[in-house]
């Protein structure tokens, strides 16, 4: 059976193949910067529908936020081979990778990932090119959702934000500068705590004043991220992530004013990384 999986710093989708069905599991989203093997071991083995199946995974294949490095490549894949002890294959790549097989599968394309955090490359066909570098949600991560819940809480606090907007955040969060203090420097995962707030931004998505911040935020991604290719004009861009998913809308006026085509849009790749895979032989 294979374990294959694609993980945002948020959640992490798991989708085991073998004996003709395809069985999901869910868990928090892992990433090596701010996960140590030990917490990520213990979390899988919290996770009733991985732990029915451990004995029986021979392969794994797992696509993550942060696995852009041998070393931290290796925290995960000691936190699953502690766990699937039977696996004689484990593979970790960097989400990126699994997003342009998702997406592009033998085709050329720029591959970008709007989620909690955000990212983009190019791909040959072969191999992804990552060259523009991720700097994460303190100095990049331009139109992620880290991104815009760090510009919806300061316009918050500092008051700058119209007061409806405002009023209807606090009546849905109940926050405070105390509490917004706290859970961004005092609490680990404040970028999955900024994007949180992207909920808000969705429900409220006509409103004019958040309709500008999402075209702004994706404007200034688009141009650091997409425009910075020097293929932007000739292939498709592919978009995976939640906030590509629901502001959809917007990056397509974009491409329009900027000169790219937006190809495929995808919230979840797991599906798609499954089919990949079941008729690719893929080398992470």
């Amino acid at each position: 059976m294979k374990l294959i999986a694609d993980s945002g710093s948020t959640k992490c989708d798991w989708m085991m193949v073998g004996d003709g069905e395809n069985r999901i599991a869910k868990t928090m989203g892992f990433n090596p910067f701010f996960h140590t093997q030990s917490f990520i071991q213990t979390k899988l083995i919290e996770n009733n529908e991985l732990s029915v199946f451990k004995n029986d995974i021979e392969e794994i294949y797992y696509y993550g936020a942060g696995c852009s490095s041998s070393e931290r490549n290796e925290i995960l894949k000691s936190a699953l081979a502690s766990v699937f002890t039977k696996a004689q294959i484990i593979e970790v790549s960097e989400d990126l990778d699994g997003a342009a097989y998702a997406t592009c599968g033998q085709e050329k394309g720029i591959v970008c990932i709007l989620g909690t955090g955000s990212n983009s490359c190019y791909f040959d066909g072969k191999q992804v090119h990552s060259r523009i570098p991720a700097l994460g949600y303190v100095l990049g991560d331009e139109g992620s959702g880290s991104y815009f819940g760090k510009y919806l809480l300061s316009q918050f606090l500092y008051d700058t934000m119209p007061s409806h907007l405002s009023n209807k955040l606090q009546e849905k969060y109940n926050i405070d500068k105390e509490s917004i203090l706290h859970n961004i420097y005092n609490r680990p995962n404040a970028n999955v705590y900024l994007a949180s707030f992207m909920k808000f931004a969705s429900e409220n998505k006509t409103d004019p004043w958040l309709k500008l911040m999402i075209h702004n935020g994706l404007s200034t991604f688009a141009k650091i991220h997409i425009l910075s290719h020097p293929e932007f004009k000739s292939v498709p861009v592919h978009f995976v992530g939640s906030i590509a998913y629901y502001f959809n809308d917007t990056l397509q006026i974009l491409g329009q004013e900027l000169g790219f085509t937006v190809a495929t849009t995808i919230k979840k790749p797991i599906e798609a990384l499954v089919a990949y895979h079941m008729h690719s032989q893929v080398k992470v």
